[in-house]
């Protein structure tokens, strides 16, 4: 690869993976042509933290460990103050440089429109302080219940836009109907491009009635042609479905064109299936990328 071309997600070491933020992130996304994984996790949860003194193994590296190219934190407010993230298994921190330096994986955060606690709101003075300590992304979604409607996540997507450093990775859209049921489709897909985001979340075809693959398919082209990356969401808690539906996901999401796909995190506390994810991540790169990302996988020591 020469100085010039646009690295592939899949192909970078772990230290530059950790390092990977912002609008360089989604050039490095699209850049793999729709085999970048993402996952999902509840921020104060370690599934596999058995010990009463928080020692174990965070969600977090539970994903990287299968395969994930990037986390999202959920649920911010319950580990996070303003200032400092504390992770059961893992310890605290004040960056999420040094959090993705420890993990190998780009960390981006969850911000909602919706009826939430203050400090998960979608406002850009916890946008800004969460991306000036370290966040790869922001994914202005919503969480079951929380009434986030498309409209509403265009209107701060563009505020937090207007308010940030520009090359801030803003992906930005619904994983399923979050208490506000609305048609997905392609015009409300765009809005968000409009309004500022770099990416556009959606649900995968087959995850959520009404989200075929023709309108799959015609979603993700009119967003990309607006100039953005697609991730498709598995976001009803198909991420803890049994491994056989995985192969008709992955494929037909392939098929529609998805730069990323997201993997949920309601199975185990606060996380995917690990093993579905696997899976899902095998058959839309293979076994090769797979099991290169997931050796990368495992936790660096703190300086």
């Amino acid at each position: 690869m020469t100085d010039n071309e646009q690295p592939r997600i899949l192909d970078l070491d772990r230290d530059r993976l950790a390092a990977l933020r912002g609008r360089a992130l989604t050039r490095a996304v699209a850049a793999a042509e729709g085999r970048t994984m993402v996952a999902e996790v509840f921020a104060e949860r370690a599934a596999l933290s058995p010990h009463p003194d928080g020692r174990g193994v965070h969600n977090a590296e539970l994903v990287a460990a299968f395969g994930a190219d990037v986390v999202v934190l959920n649920l911010i407010e319950r580990a996070w103050d303003g200032e400092r993230l504390r992770l059961p298994g893992l310890g605290e921190f004040t960056s999420f440089t040094e959090l993705a330096r420890v993990i190998g994986r780009p960390v981006g955060v969850n911000l909602e429109p919706g009826d939430v606690p203050e400090i998960r709101r979608a406002k850009p003075e916890h946008a800004k302080r969460l991306v000036d300590m370290g966040a790869a992304l922001l994914c202005i979604t919503a969480n079951p219940g929380t009434g986030g409607s498309y409209e509403a996540m265009a209107r701060v997507t563009a505020e937090l836009r207007a308010g940030l450093d520009p090359d801030t990775a803003l992906w930005s859209g619904k994983m399923h109907h979050a208490g506000h049921p609305e048609r997905v489709t392609a015009a409300r897909l765009t809005a968000l491009v409009d309004a500022g985001a770099d990416g556009v979340v959606m649900p995968l075809p087959g995850t959520l009635p009404g989200v075929t693959r023709e309108l799959a398919a015609e979603a993700v082209a009119a967003v990309q042609d607006a100039g953005a990356i697609v991730m498709g969401a598995i976001g009803t808690s198909q991420e803890g479905s049994h491994a056989d539906v995985v192969p008709q996901l992955a494929l037909n999401a392939k098929e529609a064109g998805f730069d990323a796909h997201h993997f949920g995190d309601s199975y185990i506390p606060g996380v995917c299936d690990p093993e579905v994810m696997y899976a899902y991540s095998v058959a839309i790169r293979g076994r090769r990328h797979t099991w290169n990302r997931m050796a990368l996988g495992g936790r660096q020591a703190r300086s």
